[in-house]
């Protein structure tokens, strides 16, 4: 009897499940290696899907690939979900999905939950995201490492994950000592200290703790001159008093000195107060509560390395312990000679942690692209020693999504005039300003929807328009390529920006603010008619949603939510221009269509969410 698909939110799946079953039924192999390998036509005029399962499969069983697809569609039975199916070329096959199909599937769409169903999953998902240094200012790569993140977190989050946002922070070790030993030697108060403050006297203590001792040999060897001399004995001494002061602080900050933690943590507290409001101009989750440093893993290091040693892999090198690899000449330093730990052993801690304790079959880490090989070595290390072994059996998935560098008009990485970093909260502010003098203009037209607002609601427009600006070019890019910034482009309310995707929404708002007053006459849910090529259209559009948010959360890439969302808009603009709306006459087509007005508003507006981007009512 031929398998019959049931009309769902997503008719591709449906579609796939009841030609998979039939393959299966004619090939005799696992259901699992009977992929039919479902995908929108890129011609219309080929039909809605393509399934192409046909040529590989054929080769694989020694058959006719068309005389395969053929004996699969007689075991599958597409009644009331297509229309037409038919066997093209060596084997493709194409699928137009019947109108009431269409609207079917659209009605199940148009719930809360937009067709995304909860995945079945026991285990969490750790993402290691922002990951700022105390007493640093965060600079432009933190954005990336932050709103990538995030995204992945709400998506992961959107199918019903736990999801464990991991900020790691620098907040331990000798740098931090350094800072804090030359802060009260200058009797700095850090009570009301600035970030700045912070920022200026990490960068002091740094020069003032660096020695030159090869100058001070070369400078005697080729006899300079006894004022060159003295300055360079005086730097050098100067530095071992400052390097002896930083690792005399660490040895009583790590033995608890109750006076030294408080001006520890008066440093972290400082740092992270403006990591938190960055992260609220960016529309970042992220607190405390996700917050987890070095520190916290200070007392797991020696573990690790032991653990290491125990199990064969940490083996002596010249006084210190190094993981040796079979398919690599570079070895993993996890333990220094003189008993110093480093960013490796404290990784290997925290991947530990995060699979063990936290309970993660999948530990993402959004960091630099620059860090790829540490990541490698790391997680190999982790894989070795079967630290990725949850006690249920599942073997966690350890990930890096690189990223690359944000570059400026010269394609070099991004500086100011003057030729410092960018901070981050500069690059906001700036963007922030661009947006609220982009809405501002566009208010002064007295046919804006924005004419009359006043000036602290179009101030709150700007600021999501410029915030969107920025996330939105970043987002929408390959996560592992470099790209430049460039705001009069990413601030456009036309193109692929995301100024343009919150206008596209602002607009449907304004059509079914118009359409309220007669759609309170309506049936409170309108039957849906798909029945013009456009409305077609946009109603494929739409069913693919629920597909791309598991793809994005399967292959960590939010680009693939940022690229459909324009293409839903550039199809719901073609939509509105060919289908009447507001003006068409037809009471029962009217309603259907502005109920698929509706639904492109709802997908829209959760779609730019997952993105972290407000999606204002009026532009």
């Amino acid at each position: 009897m031929p398998e019959t698909a049931a009309v769902s939110a997503d008719p591709a799946s449906s579609l796939a499940g009841t030609l998979r079953t039939a393959i299966a039924s004619v090939t005799g192999l696992p259901a699992e290696e009977c992929d039919p390998q479902i995908r929108p036509s890129a011609n219309p005029q080929f039909g809605d899907f393509q399934a192409n399962f046909a040529m590989s499969l054929a080769k694989r069983i020694g058959t006719n690939p068309r005389q395969l697809a053929n004996d699969v569609l007689a075991k599958a039975d597409l009644t009331g979900i297509a229309d037409k199916v038919e066997v093209a070329g060596p084997g493709f096959v194409n699928v137009h999905l019947s109108g009431a199909a269409l609207a079917s599937a659209l009605d199940a769409l148009d719930s809360p939950a937009l067709g995304i169903r909860p995945v079945a999953a026991v285990h969490a998902v750790t993402i290691d995201l922002c990951g700022v240094n105390v007493a640093k200012q965060m600079h432009v790569g933190h954005l990336r490492a932050t709103i990538i993140g995030d995204t992945l977190a709400r998506v992961h989050e959107r199918l019903g994950r736990k999801v464990w946002r991991e900020n790691h922070l620098g907040d331990w070790g000798l740098p931090i000592a350094m800072t804090l030993a030359a802060l009260r030697r200058a009797g700095a108060d850090l009570a009301s200290i600035t970030l700045d403050d912070l920022n200026r006297a990490y960068r002091a203590a740094q020069l003032e703790g660096r020695d030159d001792g090869a100058g001070l040999v070369a400078a005697r060897a080729f006899h300079a001159g006894p004022h060159r001399i003295a300055e360079l004995e005086a730097q050098n001494a100067g530095a071992a008093m400052a390097q002896e002061d930083a690792r005399a602080t660490l040895v009583r900050l790590q033995s608890g000195d109750a006076q030294l933690v408080a001006d520890w943590q008066r440093i972290i507290d400082c740092t992270m107060r403006e990591v938190f409001e960055t992260a609220d101009v960016l529309g970042v989750h992220l607190t405390d509560e996700h917050s987890r440093g070095e520190s916290f893993f200070r007392e797991k290091l020696g573990p690790t390395v032991e653990a290491f040693v125990k199990a064969g892999l940490g083996t002596e090198d010249d006084g210190a312990i190094v993981v040796r690899y079979p398919d690599r000449e570079r070895p993993m330093l996890i333990r220094k000679r003189d008993g110093g730990f480093l960013y490796a052993t404290t990784d290997l801690a925290a991947c530990r942690f995060r699979v063990q304790e936290l309970g993660s079959d999948r530990v993402v880490y959004v960091v630099d692209a620059r860090q790829r090989d540490h990541f490698k070595d790391v997680f190999d290390a982790v894989r070795m020693i079967g630290w990725t072994r949850l006690p249920d059996g599942t073997d966690a998935e350890l990930v890096h999504v690189p990223f690359g560098s944000v570059l400026g008009p010269d394609k070099k990485p991004l500086k100011t005039r003057s030729g410092e970093n960018f901070t981050l909260k500069a690059l906001l502010d700036e963007a922030i300003e661009r947006g609220t003098h982009e809405v501002r203009s566009r208010s002064t037209d007295p046919n804006a929807p924005t004419a009359g607002m006043s000036d602290a609601e179009l101030a709150a427009i700007g600021r999501a328009v410029g915030i969107a600006a920025v996330k939105y070019a970043d987002l929408g890019s390959d996560v592992t390529r470099d790209y430049v910034f460039d705001l009069d482009r990413m601030v456009s309310f036309e193109g692929d920006t995301g100024p343009y995707l919150q206008y596209a929404h602002a607009r449907i708002a304004g059509i079914l603010g118009k359409a309220l007053d007669a759609a309170a006459h309506s049936p409170p849910r309108p039957v849906i008619s798909v029945n013009e090529p456009a409305e077609r259209q946009l109603a494929l559009m739409l069913l693919r949603y629920p597909g791309v948010v598991r793809d994005v959360a399967q292959h960590n890439d939010p680009s693939r939510l940022c690229a459909y969302l324009h293409q839903l808009a550039t199809t719901f603009n073609g939509f509105y221009q060919q289908c009447p709306v507001l003006k068409c006459e037809d009471a029962a087509l009217r309603a259907s269509r502005l109920r698929l007005c509706a639904v492109s508003k709802h997908v829209l507006r959760d779609g730019l969410g997952l993105l972290g981007i407000t999606a204002p009512e009026r532009m």
